[in-house]
């Protein structure tokens, strides 16, 4: 609920799959029921203190640029965080998600879609390659982000390209034609 793990959860997926593969996707979708479950709350959150705790979480310089990104990008901001292995910020762009009352129901399978890839993706690794994949992530760490960071710069610019396109007749973000 807003309070930052970061790579806690996956290193401990890897290693409960490693340790004991037929738990491997039990421990993946608890760790799906707990990220959404926090979500959810911080969600509420927002939808209830609306206006006012999005107001304190975008004084940051780094805040107003995450909710000018919900703004122009919609339900991607929430998507690529909960999604990526690097420790980007999630906790705004769900707060925007839900200070801008966007619908339960496409938040939460935003969240989850995410969320399942991520981690059965990681239940499968740990069950496939053992402690070995626990050892590749720690050794490896910085490779890792590089290329999850090379990812989403790519993913980033196809964003742009695709919005650039379906926006070439209209105001780029004026409407509200994004993925809320």
């Amino acid at each position: 609920m807003g309070l930052p793990v970061v790579g806690g959860v996956d290193i401990l997926l890897v290693t409960i799959s490693a340790r004991d593969p037929h738990v491997a996707f039990l421990a993946a979708l608890c760790a799906i029921a707990g990220s959404l479950i926090g979500s959810i709350i911080l969600f509420g959150i927002a939808r209830k203190g609306g206006e006012v705790l999005l107001a304190k979480h975008i004084s940051s310089r780094k805040g107003a640029r995450l909710h000018a990104w919900f703004e122009c990008y919609g339900l991607i901001t929430v998507f690529i965080p909960a999604l990526s292995p690097i420790p980007l910020p999630l906790k705004i762009p769900v707060i925007c998600a839900g200070a801008l009352e966007v619908r339960w129901s496409r938040f939460i399978a935003v969240i989850a879609s995410a969320r399942a890839i991520r981690y059965f993706g990681l239940a499968v690794l740990g069950r496939v390659y053992g402690q070995a994949a626990a050892r590749f992530i720690t050794q490896h760490w910085l490779l890792l982000t590089v290329i999850a960071l090379g990812l989403a710069a790519l993913g980033f610019v196809l964003l742009r390209i695709v919005r650039r396109k379906s926006t070439s007749t209209t105001e780029p973000c004026a409407h509200n034609g994004s993925v809320r």
